[in-house]
């Protein structure tokens, strides 16, 4: 018999409360969200606090200027983020339930939809604040992993994004049904941890060490595009464990693959995404070495 992990029995919400004929429930994916950004606000103002670790001693912001640039970036994630779930991956859906579009409340938000609603808020804010964008990217990149991390662990408590069927002893049985399982539970890929833990926790740990051990945030452009390029890779490669998205996938298509090269071989619109952003991490790196003193 294949030993298996049982999903815990975890409510998507932290609590709930009821009053005056109303509900409110905190649920993990906001709670995620809200500590996330709080944690990436943190590691960005101890990098601005040490002027060491910037090119000539000089930081690219002020502490203020930080607090003004959060709320650039928090619009950007909620509007990029379901904007690029919408336009990414149930373009059909929306445009028959434009009412939906704005019901985040309901779940569906896209991490390449967030990053570019992001890069829009810094390159903006950079503008109108006459900041170094490579540098303030840098600090924004140095920040971003821990959410990611906190992020796909509420995927998992939320049983959500799950992965492919697997005999791997690592495997959890999700409380769902799903493709390539005819229509029964199965011991599946647990990705949403596979992601957090490349996505999140190692590429975050490798940035975290090079910026305040090894000076990184003095070359700019590096932090920036080893986040870049190193999401993109884990992404990819994760994505090969990870169930395709239900829009894509059909009888004739059961892995989802946008791309196919065989019935079993090919690549999911996640890869599709990811790829480029490997190229635009070497190339942000190549530009950024100009800098470099």
């Amino acid at each position: 018999m294949i030993a298996v992990i049982p999903f815990p029995d975890i409510s998507p919400e932290v609590f709930s409360i009821s009053a005056f004929g109303m509900e409110f429930a905190l649920r993990w994916y906001a709670l995620a969200y809200m500590v996330g950004i709080g944690l990436g606000w943190f590691l960005a103002r101890t990098a601005l606090g040490m002027p060491r670790l910037w090119p000539a001693d000089q930081p690219p912001m002020t502490r203020a200027q930080l607090e003004d640039l959060m709320t650039w970036i928090i619009v950007g994630i909620i509007l990029g983020g379901r904007l690029g779930f919408v336009l990414f991956y149930q373009p059909g859906y929306y445009l028959s339930h434009p009412a939906e579009i704005l019901m985040i409340w309901q779940g569906g938000m896209a991490f390449h939809g967030g990053f570019l609603g992001v890069a829009l808020a810094w390159w903006v804010f950079c503008a109108r604040n006459s900041i170094p964008r490579m540098q303030a990217a840098d600090m924004m990149a140095l920040a971003t992993p821990v959410g990611i991390m906190l992020g796909r662990i509420a995927n998992f408590i939320n049983a959500e994004l799950w992965g492919r069927p697997t005999d791997a002893p690592w495997g959890v049985i999700f409380p769902v049904q799903g493709a390539l399982c005819d229509g029964e539970p199965c011991a599946r890929h647990p990705s949403q941890l596979y992601e957090a833990g490349l996505e999140g926790l190692l590429l975050g740990s490798l940035l975290i060490v090079l910026a305040f051990g090894f000076g990184a945030l003095r070359k700019p452009g590096l932090i920036t595009g080893l986040f870049v390029a190193g999401y993109g890779a884990a992404r990819f490669v994760v994505e090969f464990f990870r169930l395709a998205d239900a829009q894509y996938i059909t009888p004739d298509n059961p892995y989802g693959h946008v791309l196919r090269l065989t019935d079993t071989v090919g690549i999911t619109m996640g890869q599709m995404l990811s790829l480029p952003m490997v190229l635009a991490g070497l190339i942000i790196i190549a530009i950024g070495r100009r800098q470099w003193r």
